[in-house]
């Protein structure tokens, strides 16, 4: 699925463990560690790729994703910031359109960790007219952790938008979300005695009393995902099923049957950012193999 990111050309090798590359028009930090592989476009600060050593790749990337300056990819993990959904345009905000810093980056025999940068420029300040600086921290080894950091004076909105690599859509089950949703497809609020979530139909929730972790369990891959979440008020649960899958240019009609997002979000109320208090948003994806029976 994300293999090609590996086989592409090296530009530049930054350290033993990360090469610059680039897919079309996008540049892609290609990361190679005896934990885990993975990848990340500057654009966005996107992380397109995990895969621990032994494991099946857990981050899900679209086939017929689009690597365009300016255009949102699909699949990985997008920064949504600084809203969410499609109150405004474009959707789920401007920071996984814009091109981002790399700023620092280092590696021991566990992990590799990146930070990347964004701050205001002409092109924002005429989408939102605010100054702010965004930090995002990944780290890769046999976890995955992102820390977004927002400096400034505003309210936002915000996500990691976490597309997960899953075997079968009709065989896994996420559970830690809560009981009370809203359904965004219907526009409905709901409160579920049912604490595991299947799917067999488009789903689109916003979770707004979620756990501290998520657990998608997949028997097919014969794993379990845990995604602990930080700071957040909102876990949200989307996958689009057939009918969505076939109106979008950027996923295969079939896309949807193997992956499932389950997104660290402050999307039903927003936050509060000042000078004085960055405000940070952060998750840990951890995998565990099933014991067989």
């Amino acid at each position: 699925m994300s293999d090609f990111l590996f086989s592409l050309p090296i530009e530049q090798q930054l350290t033993p463990y990360l090469t610059l590359r680039k897919k079309d028009e996008l540049a892609i930090i290609v990361v190679n560690h005896p934990k885990a592989r993975g990848a990340i476009a500057l654009q966005g600060a996107h992380l397109l790729s995990w895969q621990p050593n032994g494991e099946e790749p857990v981050i899900w990337l679209s086939k017929a994703s689009h690597f365009k300056q300016g255009t949102a990819i699909r699949g990985g993990i997008p920064v949504c910031w600084p809203w969410f959904g499609k109150v405004a345009s474009p959707a789920h905000g401007f920071a996984r359109n814009e091109l981002w810093q790399l700023t620092a980056y280092d590696a021991n025999e566990e992990s590799v960790w990146l930070t990347f940068s964004l701050e205001d420029n002409e092109q924002t300040r005429q989408i939102w007219p605010h100054s702010f600086c965004l930090i995002a921290r990944i780290k890769l080894g046999t976890t995955c952790e992102i820390e977004l950091e927002s400096h400034g004076d505003y309210s936002i909105t915000s996500a990691l938008h976490t597309y997960f690599n899953i075997a079968d859509i009709s065989q896994i089950s996420i559970s830690g979300l809560g009981s009370h949703y809203l359904d965004t497809i219907t526009g409905t609020q709901h409160d579920t005695s049912d604490k595991t979530l299947t799917f067999a139909g488009p789903v689109d929730r916003v979770y707004s009393q979620p756990e501290a972790f998520s657990l998608i369990q997949d028997p097919v891959f014969g794993r379990s995902i845990e995604v602990h979440h930080r700071n957040a008020s909102d876990v949200v649960a989307w996958n689009p099923a057939a009918e969505g899958a076939s109106g979008m240019k950027d996923m295969e009609n079939d896309g949807y049957k193997t992956m499932v997002c389950v997104e660290t979000a402050n999307a039903s109320q927003p936050v509060e950012v000042h000078s004085d208090k960055p405000q940070y948003l952060s998750m840990t994806i951890r995998c565990h193999k099933n014991e067989p029976a």
